[in-house]
């Protein structure tokens, strides 16, 4: 079945706007004022004065302009992080989905293993190989958005802690929070058996507390069986968040804009 085409889901968004929240945003979608255009070129909406209405023109006008330009950093000023979702389908073939592996469960850990995957091929940069912040960097460089599972609570922090400026400030899709707003729960590799992605078997059970003891025996031994092992599973992580973004955007995108016909 095809997908349905609703347009392009930021330039529906008016929850940028001071003042705006959901509710209201729902208002302007079922008086037809769908879009920064719709918005623009109406002279008179209910509940807004003429001066107020001309501000928000203007903050719409600045934000089509840093839209354009492919300048998705402005809009984790304006966007609350929980909509940052709805910047994917503009921007998807600009993501990176990111995810890093670390030697214990404790905060600000030591990343041993970092995974990006974007445009179709994944870059495993390793601690003491060729993982620094100037290799990250480069790995990042032009991404407009940034796609994780738990990467709020854990990817990115520790890696801002150890890689400062290293990770560009750009809107973050977390599946984990988006996956619990459309019913799916628990961590990516039930998510993933849910919607029926299959891991090669050789990691198929692989934890993340497993993936620190590979890390462990490849130091400990210089086993190159494990740090192969440990690659392979970042690289899972990292690639079966592609369908499962895009699945997940699509449950959001419909569960938003359904709201406007009730």
């Amino acid at each position: 079945m095809d997908r349905p085409v609703w347009g392009d889901m930021i330039r529906r968004t008016f929850l940028i706007l001071p003042s705006i929240g959901c509710k209201t945003e729902v208002r302007l979608w079922r008086k037809g004022i769908e879009d920064w255009n719709d918005f623009i070129a109406t002279d008179r909406i209910d509940g807004l004065s003429l001066a107020r209405k001309e501000k928000l023109n203007g903050h719409l006008e600045r934000a089509d302009r840093f839209l354009e330009r492919g300048v998705t950093e402005y809009f984790c000023q304006v966007l609350p992080s929980v909509e940052h979702w709805r910047m994917f389908d503009r921007f998807e073939d600009d993501c990176a989905y990111l995810d890093i592996e670390t030697d214990g469960q404790y905060v600000n850990a030591n990343v041993t293993v970092v995974g990006i995957h974007r445009n179709g091929e994944t870059t495993t940069l390793v601690r003491g190989e060729d993982l620094d912040a100037a290799s990250l960097s480069k790995a990042l460089e032009g991404v407009k958005m940034l796609v994780t599972f738990n990467g709020s609570s854990f990817d990115l922090p520790i890696l801002h802690y150890h890689y400062p400026m290293a990770v560009p400030r750009v809107p973050h899709y977390d599946l984990r929070h988006a996956c619990r707003r459309v019913g799916l729960t628990g961590g990516l590799k039930r998510i993933e058996r849910e919607m029926g992605i299959a891991r090669p078997r050789e990691v198929e059970y692989v934890t993340g507390e497993e993936a620190v003891y590979l890390w462990r025996a490849w130091k400990r031994s210089g086993s190159k069986n494990a740090l192969k092992l440990l690659k392979k599973y970042n690289q899972e992580d990292t690639e079966n968040m592609v369908p499962i973004a895009r699945r997940v955007y699509d449950q959001l995108e419909a569960r938003t804009l359904d709201a406007e016909g009730e």
